[in-house]
């Protein structure tokens, strides 16, 4: 009986230590899971503020791009005009 005591002793003893190491080794997955999720976060932060920053960007080109055609189709238009104008003065001469 003794020797069964002794053994259940030492069992026990390092299921008590494996126990430690398990909670050990999760605290320490915790930690760096939460860093690495942080860390993660943080990327996406830089992303989005990035990708917000081009759209900002191409917005403002989009906004030139159609002030530019806008002028374009006045000159077109005014250029048309004139055209007509000149061939009407040219059939009534």
């Amino acid at each position: 009986m003794i020797r069964d005591e002794g053994a259940l002793s030492a069992l026990e003893t390092a299921a008590r230590r494996l126990d430690r190491a398990i909670s050990l080794l999760e605290t320490r997955l915790d930690g760096k899971t939460a860093t690495a999720k942080a860390e993660v976060d943080g990327l996406f932060d830089l992303d989005r503020a990035k990708l917000a920053s081009e759209l900002d960007a191409a917005r403002g080109r989009e906004r030139e791009l159609q002030a530019a055609g806008q002028e374009a189709a006045k000159a077109l238009d005014q250029a048309i005009h004139e055209i007509r104008a000149a061939l009407s003065q040219r059939q009534g001469a």
